[in-house]
């Protein structure tokens, strides 16, 4: 992902991330599992916060888990470490040059990796010549347009376009989610099956109002201010504004927040 990454290598990034993987991992990995001995390729495992679900949802199978930065590798591998994990092996790695053989891997993981990319079909094609002939190909990815809350002001709105407005001026896709079955059909692979796994939060559930809307949506946000600033896309006074009402949507006790991503699974 490189420069194109919205969010940045920051240590606040990483603790979001590992938020958002905590509070998700229900939703979107309830049914991510791998057989015994089966050979799996995560691409794109960043700081490690999916991998560990991965790891711990299939203990008997082999994780290849890559990403193109050595820091993030570094510390996904220290967290694998001290949860004591052991199937799993990080390399460094392009996904559009990828240092395998072709037909290596009985499964391949994507998450939260297409919407960075700006040829997102070449990396599934490049991804799918190193899958197994009926191997199974994983891709999940949210999408910013999905997006709505209560109670909104304009300048929530605004805010949250932003995020969608850096992104695509980074040459990237925040809109990919409605998109997965396009995608994966064009990367010439077989039996899609796309579904939506919708968060909706309000004030009965606070463990989502802090780990999702609070530590995942808000933090998230906030990330893009240097740049929205810097490209004119908001003034001070409004983003401040936007930041602090988006705060009211998680702390009122009728505040309501939707978000889906998507889930295709499909085979080579």
């Amino acid at each position: 992902m490189g420069k194109n990454y919205v969010h940045g290598y920051s240590e606040r990034e990483t603790e979001r991330l590992y938020d958002q993987a905590n509070t998700l991992k229900e939703l979107l990995h309830q049914d991510t599992f791998y057989p015994k001995g089966s050979k799996v390729l995560e691409a794109g495992c960043g700081v490690g916060a999916q991998t560990i679900t991965l790891a711990k949802n299939s203990p008997e199978a082999e994780f290849t888990s890559i990403d193109i930065s050595p820091d993030s590798i570094k510390k996904a591998r220290n967290l694998i470490e001290k949860e004591k994990i052991s199937n799993v092996h990080f390399q460094q790695a392009n996904i559009f040059n990828l240092p395998f053989e072709e037909e290596s891997f009985d499964h391949v993981f994507v998450c939260f990796v297409l919407e960075h990319l700006q040829e997102s079909v070449k990396a599934l094609t490049e991804l799918r010549k190193v899958l197994k002939t009926g191997g199974s190909f994983t891709v999940i990815e949210g999408d910013h347009g999905s997006c709505y809350f209560y109670p909104e002001s304009p300048e929530a709105l605004k805010v949250w376009q932003c995020l969608i407005r850096v992104q695509a001026h980074l040459k990237a896709n925040s809109l990919i989610g409605r998109q997965l079955y396009l995608l994966l059909n064009k990367a010439n692979l077989k039996n899609i099956s796309v579904s939506p796994r919708m968060v909706y939060v309000d004030s009965s559930k606070p463990e989502l109002v802090d780990g999702f809307v609070r530590k995942t949506i808000i933090a998230m946000v906030e990330g893009v201010k240097k740049q929205a600033l810097e490209l004119k896309m908001i003034d001070k006074a409004s983003w401040d504004k936007g930041i602090q009402d988006l705060h009211k949507v998680a702390e009122s006790p009728e505040g309501t927040f939707c978000y889906t991503f998507f889930k295709g699974v499909c085979i080579k």
